[in-house]
């Protein structure tokens, strides 16, 4: 018996349109892992933008002045900040497709679900199981 051919997935219609039974198929993974890839491309060629537009000096003798530029770049530098933090969350998610836990909640096991990937392909539990996070967290008061 020979093994079906496996078929890319092309759109986020077709990756939802799939069988259950095809759950993180190495298609689906490709679909993934190229979603991956396309984001941490697109968060490094923003930090190499912002990097560029830090080194641009822009001398202003009016303090006022000085004190908004300041301000813009102590704001750009946060959300850079933030995107770093997102490029290593996007580097485990490429590391779990390698080791075949990703789509996989990782307190229940259970499928996360390819709606939930779709919109946070980062993610590590699913719904549920981020829900009871949440709330967890929540009652700790932090």
């Amino acid at each position: 018996m020979t093994q079906p051919a496996v078929t890319d997935v092309d759109s986020e219609a077709e990756l939802l349109a799939s069988p259950p039974s095809e759950y993180m198929s190495p298609a689906q993974l490709a679909f993934f892992r190229a979603r991956l890839l396309a984001e941490r491309d697109a968060l490094l060629k923003s930090a190499h933008q912002t990097t560029l537009h830090l080194h641009e000096f822009e001398r202003t003798p009016d303090p006022s002045d000085r004190a908004s530029l300041e301000e813009d770049h102590s704001l750009e530098l946060r959300v850079r900040d933030r995107e770093r933090k997102h490029l290593h969350t996007i580097d485990e998610a490429l590391a779990r497709i390698d080791d075949g836990s990703y789509g996989w909640c990782e307190f229940t096991g259970e499928p996360i679900g390819l709606a939930r990937l779709l919109a946070r392909p980062t993610a590590t539990l699913s719904v549920e199981a981020q829900e009871l996070h949440e709330k967890r967290r929540r009652m700790r008061g932090g």
